[in-house]
């Protein structure tokens, strides 16, 4: 972990000007979120107006909310379709996610996986180190699917999701389960896990005896599907940035979640 820079330091750059650079607010907006102690370098509280900063190295945070200083990282939202697999070349010659990250200069690959089958939010970036908090389950990092499944799902279903069940690979129970509709036949159930396991929500939904018929994530930690059409691409804006990277540099910190028992 990087030290705490030393204001009298004549290296490096005046933090209200990596602030301004980084878009968080003007420079002399800047000056006034540091004098009022707003402002936390490497965790520690800087409210010294002269002082420098290395942006490759520190660590900044505004009211406890994570500041991206490296521009050459690039973080991208993907509605993935059905028929695409999570790889950036398949071996079998199915559509893989090189369609949608041909446009960009940096070279992006995927956070995690969505089986072929599956549709919806899919994180693309060049930040490993963000990756890996993101997809490792250990971290506890929720997920949020609906799922459409043949039958009606009733409320003890969903109480039996959220105590657990139990799979060849060993238990498992849903943060949360509700349902969201139910008519002819199907029922349409919103699931939240912080499991990383293959295929799981389709393993839980048979279990208890509903197969998927479609199924669908909606969000992955604090990113939102939102109304981003099937097959398109979008760039976190700087909110969603910030929460990722403050998400990530929390779990640096904190010990592991343990996946669902």
């Amino acid at each position: 972990m990087p030290e705490t820079p030393d204001s009298s330091a004549s290296e490096g750059v005046r933090l209200q000007k990596v602030l301004a650079n980084a878009g968080v607010a003007s420079r002399r907006v800047s000056e006034q979120l540091i004098a009022a102690g707003r402002v936390r370098v490497n965790g520690s509280v800087v409210s010294e107006l002269g002082s420098r900063i290395d942006p490759e190295i520190d660590l900044v945070d505004v009211d406890g909310q994570a500041v991206q200083l490296d521009t050459t990282k690039r973080y991208v939202v993907l509605n993935k379709p059905t028929g695409v697999v999570s790889s950036m070349r398949d071996d079998r010659g199915r559509p893989d996610l090189r369609e949608f990250t041909r446009d960009f200069d940096e070279r992006l690959y995927n956070v995690g996986r969505l089986d072929a089958d599956t549709s919806g939010l899919l994180v693309l970036t060049n930040d490993g180190e963000l990756a890996n908090v993101l997809a490792h389950p250990r971290y506890g990092v929720t997920k949020v699917y609906i799922a459409k499944v043949e039958g009606q799902v009733l409320p003890k279903t969903l109480t039996t999701l959220t105590r657990g069940v139990e799979l060849e690979d060993g238990p498992i129970q849903a943060d949360k389960a509700r349902l969201l509709d139910a008519s002819r036949g199907s029922s349409l159930v919103e699931l939240t896990l912080h499991s990383g396991r293959n295929r799981i929500v389709r393993r839980m939904m048979a279990e208890v005896g509903h197969p998927v018929i479609e199924l669908v994530r909606r969000q992955f930690g604090p990113l939102h599907l939102g109304t981003l059409p099937v097959g398109r691409t979008r760039e976190l804006d700087k909110v969603e940035r910030s929460a990722l990277l403050t998400l990530s540099r929390q779990a640096a910190q904190d010990p592991p979640a343990k996946e669902n028992p």
